[in-house]
């Protein structure tokens, strides 16, 4: 068994990656998991990737496997994989992996688990999205006790669970999951830049350079809070009357908050390098989001030399240290994020020299070594799994 552990470890691996989300559709988890993917294959290693058909998806690609998905309620952007146990079953009796990883928690991802477990076939899994924390949000907070059943029984069958910081780690622990391995998020420094500022975009938000202007980006729903944005900008505007509000990003809120605020910014659905554009050239960054597993947005906001203000957790907690780097607000607390809003508008140069010490911080936070963790992360997990399952059995 030490040997055969060994080669496994010591060579190439062959990872089936499971998902219901992968670029170009644009969010947290399709991002990661792209970045993910890339970094281990750039490392040597066979990354299998399983996920629901996209529009305009041809014939798959050499080691992808698509199956038919259906919308996701309240996020039609987005689908999630119907299962496909006999499908993969044939795929893996053919093809080992020496690992499954079931990257989100849907059908797909749950028809993965069990065709690994009738192979013998060890698997991991990850952690993104509180969509238990979800539900209260859209008038079904009943759901949130048998979601979060769900979750943990999805989570705890196998040999680890992915997440992405320490306070996930321990809210989860405190709900019964177990087995967890923070393997937090990278950001890319070289897309994300504030040399990316754009005078010419700033020009056509009919702005200036004695304007400040405040960003939120992200996704543009219930689960975010969006409320309290408004909120904050109003006491800002209140302070500095030519300030302005950029909201970048799409979801079911956006057509309601463009109708009632038509003097605001609303820039869409941006990708790659123009949204890099739309984030170096704003001056704050406002996110006041309570439901996050980590909040990509928030390193990509400091990656990009912005003044960030975000609640105390997820990405902000392990990423910004309050009055060097960025401003926290304590978790959940509407008042306080309003009032170091009301700092970031009253002490402009203030938030350039924290944007700058931000930036500075995400230096550290390259994917090389997020990959390099999840590396470690699945050789343990494979050293830890039954013999039956390290030496191929089925």
């Amino acid at each position: 068994m030490a040997s055969s552990l060994r080669r496994m470890t010591a060579h190439r691996l062959h990872l089936a990656l499971v998902t219901e989300t992968f670029p170009p559709e644009v969010n947290g988890v399709a991002m990661t998991v792209g970045r993910m993917a890339h970094g281990l294959r750039e490392r040597g290693h066979r990354v299998e990737l399983i996920r629901p058909r996209q529009r305009g998806d041809g014939a798959p690609l050499r080691d992808e496997m698509l199956v038919r998905g259906l919308g996701i309620p309240n996020y039609p952007e987005l689908r999630f994989g119907l299962p496909a146990t006999g499908r993969l079953l044939q795929r893996w009796r053919q093809q080992r992996p020496d690992l499954v990883v079931a990257v989100t928690e849907g059908p797909l991802g749950w028809s993965a688990l069990r065709a690994a477990r009738k192979l013998g076939i060890p698997a991991i899994s990850e952690f993104h999205t509180n969509f238990h924390s979800y539900s209260e949000h859209y008038g079904m907070g009943w759901l949130e006790r048998p979601l979060r059943g769900y979750l943990r029984s999805f989570h705890n069958r196998n040999l680890a669970t992915l997440i992405p910081s320490e306070d996930v780690k321990t809210e989860l622990e405190g709900q019964g999951f177990g087995k967890l391995e923070v393997v937090a998020r990278g950001v890319d420094t070289s897309l994300f830049d504030p040399a990316k500022r754009d005078a010419g975009l700033r020009a056509s938000w009919g702005v200036n350079d004695c304007t400040q202007v405040v960003a939120y980006v992200g996704r543009m729903a219930a689960e975010k809070n969006l409320p309290l944005v408004l909120a904050a900008f109003k006491q800002m505007q209140a302070i500095r009357p030519n300030s302005q509000l950029l909201w970048v990003g799409d979801g079911p809120e956006r057509a309601a908050l463009q109708a009632s605020h038509p003097e605001q910014l609303f820039a869409g659905m941006q990708r790659n390098e123009a949204l890099a554009r739309h984030y170096a050239s704003a001056d704050v960054f406002l996110f006041a989001s309570t439901t996050e597993t980590y909040g990509n947005v928030t390193v990509e906001a400091m990656a990009s030399g912005l003044g960030v203000l975000a609640y105390d957790y997820a990405a902000a907690r392990a990423h910004i240290r309050h009055h060097e780097n960025g401003l926290k607000a304590a978790f959940d607390d509407d008042a306080d994020f309003i009032e170091q809003a009301r700092y970031a508008a009253s002490y402009p140069s203030v938030m350039r020299e924290l944007g700058l010490a931000a930036r500075q911080t995400t230096a550290q936070l390259g994917w090389e070594r997020i990959v390099q963790r999840f590396e470690e992360v699945v050789h343990q997990a494979l050293q830890r799994a039954p013999q039956s399952l390290a030496l191929g059995a089925s």
